[in-house]
């Protein structure tokens, strides 16, 4: 009966998606990008995504713990410094590679991460960043500096999966013009410069929350079988960053250093990086037991 219900609940959430994009893409409903606005206040759909991922990553990793013999009070200690390190690594890289065109001139701007200015990159570097630090300095700690990378990564994909779907609701990250049958319609006052005379563009968003989804599931599982720490971790360098590589080639609003897209150096870096990581420690670490 469980899982009939789960059955006829996918179907009807699967056909709601298709409506609904349907019409957004077509341009017959424009979205907001707020959920609801009291005076200067807006709970905005990004960070509410946001929000979710976090909380969804941070249930399944958690009901988890007592297989790989994990404390939950070290767990949560270090999920609550990874998401400040996170946040602060996120924005560093955007300020970083905006700073001569934005940044050095509006300076104040630079702490307002609420006018937006996030980057998915500079967060995996926080978090992992504060991973190690957290695992270094806590005594005793019940987990490796991989086994947190991997308990990250095993999930990360399920939240940019949902955090994704925050670009779609405030018209941004979206891909250069199309006319296949699945373009979306873009106001206006969201297009990019130069963009303007275009109405329909690629849904990137969603070509990334799809295949972000799909290695989530694909890690998570993965994560109970592997042989090694770190395995899942360098894994997902490489799937994350081979679907990064092309979409970030469709996208109108990526950060340059010079003539090259910094999403895509980042991605061929750490594809490359994730394949020695998985090769060298399948030959030389301990297998898990």
């Amino acid at each position: 009966m469980k899982k009939f219900l789960i059955f006829i609940v996918s179907v009807l959430v699967v056909i709601f998606l298709f409506w609904f994009l349907s019409n957004v893409f077509s341009g017959k409903i424009l979205l907001k990008r707020y959920i609801f606005k009291i005076g200067m206040f807006e709970l905005r759909w990004y960070s509410f995504l946001i929000v979710l991922g976090i909380v969804i990553s941070y249930y399944l990793v958690k009901r988890r713990l007592g297989i790989f013999g994990i404390e939950p009070e070290h767990f949560d200690e270090a999920v609550f410094w990874g998401i400040i390190f996170s946040i602060i690594g996120a924005r560093v890289y955007y300020v970083i590679f905006m700073w001569d065109e934005f940044y050095s001139k509006y300076p104040d701007e630079i702490v307002k991460i609420w006018h937006g200015g996030l980057a998915i990159h500079g967060a995996i570097i926080g978090a992992i960043l504060s991973t190690y630090i957290y695992t270094k300095v806590k005594k005793n700690c019940s987990f490796s500096f991989l086994q947190g990378t991997d308990l990250l990564t095993s999930v990360l994909p399920l939240g940019q999966a949902l955090g994704r779907w925050g670009n779609f609701f405030n018209y941004e990250a979206y891909g250069g013009p199309t006319n296949l049958p699945w373009k979306m319609y873009v106001p206006p006052s969201n297009r990019m410069p130069g963009f303007e005379k275009f109405s329909y563009f690629h849904p990137t968003f969603l070509y990334e929350s799809i295949i972000d989804f799909l290695i989530f599931l694909f890690l998570y599982n993965y994560d109970l079988k592997k042989n090694k720490h770190g395995e899942t971790t360098a894994l997902y360098f490489i799937l994350y960053s081979i679907n990064r590589f092309w979409i970030e080639s469709l996208r109108t609003d990526s950060l340059y250093f010079g003539k090259i897209r910094v999403a895509q150096l980042v991605s061929l870096l750490l594809i490359v990086f994730g394949i020695f990581m998985f090769i060298y420690i399948r030959k030389h670490s301990e297998v898990v037991k």
